[in-house]
């Protein structure tokens, strides 16, 4: 199996090319978060990290049912899963700074840029909005449970979103919200660029590109994010 990661200058070769394209848009690092260290088949690693705790040493336990603010997340089956797409440390392979969130729609990965030339990678689900925008951007705003509200475009291609129009509110958190259990909002300049990353109960549609949407993390995957990474996070979108 190939393997699966970005020299930096892939990243900065899309990076230029998107530019060119023209595409217009949709800290402190905490260490004591589940994660676990494995190699590019998804197996456990025999050397352990100093800043994993052996509590959280499995995927069964990162993606664990759980609750969460009043909301109860199913477990992931997670042997239904392709491994490389489950939340684990690699080497970096973007050469951002630390604390740098980049996301890679073409190998549908989201990396967490740590200290030591690591990363946290997770795995993603793209829409056809995470496709409408690249560049660098910061986290403006942080949301638990957010309420989901659709464009006017999409409402008026489908017209049975009404109900969940800014106009009526949105839709209401809660396990079928399109947001899942975070979101995080990226502006650019001071102006929202209509990206966003955030959790989805559809845990098969991670590593593909899905109907609709921006950028997609497993709930479990986007609560761990979110409690990683304050506001002013810096984003590098390819």
């Amino acid at each position: 199996m190939m393997q699966n990661t970005l020299s930096r200058r892939g990243f900065l070769a899309a990076l230029t090319a998107t530019a060119a394209a023209g595409l217009a848009g949709c800290a402190q690092i905490r260490d004591d978060r589940p994660v676990i260290q494995v190699d590019d088949y998804g197996n456990p690693l025999s050397t352990p990290q100093m800043d994993v705790d052996p509590a959280f040493a499995s995927f069964q336990s990162m993606y664990s049912a759980r609750e969460d603010d009043g909301y109860q997340l199913p477990a992931i089956p997670i042997e239904k899963m392709d491994k490389r797409y489950l939340r684990q440390i690699v080497q970096d392979p973007t050469g951002e700074q630390p604390g740098t969130i980049v996301v890679d729609t073409t190998d549908k990965f989201l990396y967490q840029v740590r200290e030591g030339g690591q990363a946290i990678r997770y795995g993603v689900g793209i829409g056809k909005e995470g496709f409408a925008w690249s560049g660098r951007a910061v986290v403006q705003w942080k949301r638990h449970w957010p309420t989901w509200t659709p464009p006017d475009e999409m409402v008026a291609r489908q017209p049975e979103l009404v109900q969940y129009s800014a106009r009526n509110g949105g839709m209401q958190p809660g396990l079928k919200n399109p947001l899942g259990a975070r979101a995080l909002y990226l502006f650019k300049d001071g102006v929202d660029t209509l990206y966003r990353l955030h959790g989805s109960p559809e845990w098969w549609s991670i590593g593909k590109a899905v109907s609709s949407g921006c950028v997609r993390l497993i709930n479990q995957d986007i609560i761990d994010l979110y409690d990683r990474v304050p506001n002013k996070t810096p984003v590098l979108v390819t």
